[in-house]
């Protein structure tokens, strides 16, 4: 049975990495990060390993000890995380000075140069998920409308151009007026923002209409190693109360983490989910 180590973040996906991974016969190594994964995972039946965030050495060491020679990153590390007030080892320290940028693909895209010259390389998130990626179409029974497939397009050209720098993969739009950008708080932070800015409008807001579109790319040229796009039952959650209608996706690049309960949870809602 081959070892395959799993660096987890927080949310469930790391969960269905970890059945997908033992389902389809492998043996799992865990490495858990203190300031994100849910201690639930210790539950789970596999090898658990805690670490913290900053503790890169260690993740290696730990890794070549079980034997391990390929891993999966899965779960989100917020990006305001890396850069608060964990202490990184000295590994982890002469990588963040050796970047010229600190965004995600730099940072983690650095990460994985480091595990690949100890010997372990880094597959693709969705590896083990394929099923749960987006599909092409409309998901949902009800289709986007006029205005919001316009929102859409004037979305994706305007998500496409943040994307290159690294910046953010979710733009929130209402009449073709961009009202929240991604950068460093996450998806369904940026939703709850852009509801927050439609209610704070005063009156009947004529000249623009509150409901909300959101557009969730990849990035141009997306590393499936890591920071890939993904949705989930809380998403739709957080559209709902926030006044969005609709969510464009990019079809093969974003997972689905809740299967069909997300279209149901849509579909209750009368949410539209397009990917192309």
């Amino acid at each position: 049975m081959e070892r395959i180590g799993l660096i987890a973040g927080n949310g469930k996906f790391p969960f269905l990495v970890l059945d997908a991974a033992r389902a389809q016969g492998y043996e799992v190594i865990v490495a858990a990060i203190k300031e994100e994964t849910f201690p639930e995972i210790e539950a789970q039946g596999a090898t658990v390993h805690w670490l913290s965030l900053g503790e890169l050495s260690k993740l290696v060491e730990t890794f070549q000890r079980e034997g391990v020679r390929r891993a999966v990153m899965a779960g989100q590390v917020t990006h305001k995380q890396i850069f608060s007030s964990i202490r990184p080892d000295w590994r982890l320290a002469k990588l963040l000075l050796s970047l010229t940028t600190r965004n995600t693909d730099s940072l983690l895209g650095a990460v994985a140069k480091v595990l690949a010259d100890e010997g372990i390389t880094l597959e693709n998130s969705t590896w083990l998920l394929e099923p749960l990626l987006a599909k092409p179409g409309v998901l949902t029974k009800r289709e986007p409308t006029e205005q919001e497939r316009k929102n859409i397009d004037y979305g994706r050209a305007v998500a496409r151009d943040l994307a290159q720098h690294d910046i953010g993969q979710t733009v929130v739009i209402a009449e073709l007026a961009c009202v929240a950008v991604e950068a460093m708080e996450g998806t369904d932070a940026t939703i709850e923002r852009a509801g927050q800015i439609m209610r704070s409008m005063r009156g009947d807001a004529t000249t623009l209409s509150r409901a909300l579109t959101v557009v969730k790319i990849a990035k141009p040229n997306q590393d499936m190693r890591f920071d890939v796009p993904v949705v989930g039952l809380k998403t739709i959650e957080v559209m709902h109360a926030a006044g969005a209608t609709c969510l464009a996706l990019d079809a093969g690049k974003c997972l689905l983490l809740d299967g069909d309960k997300i279209m149901d949870a849509a579909n209750a809602v009368e949410i539209a989910i397009a990917a192309e």
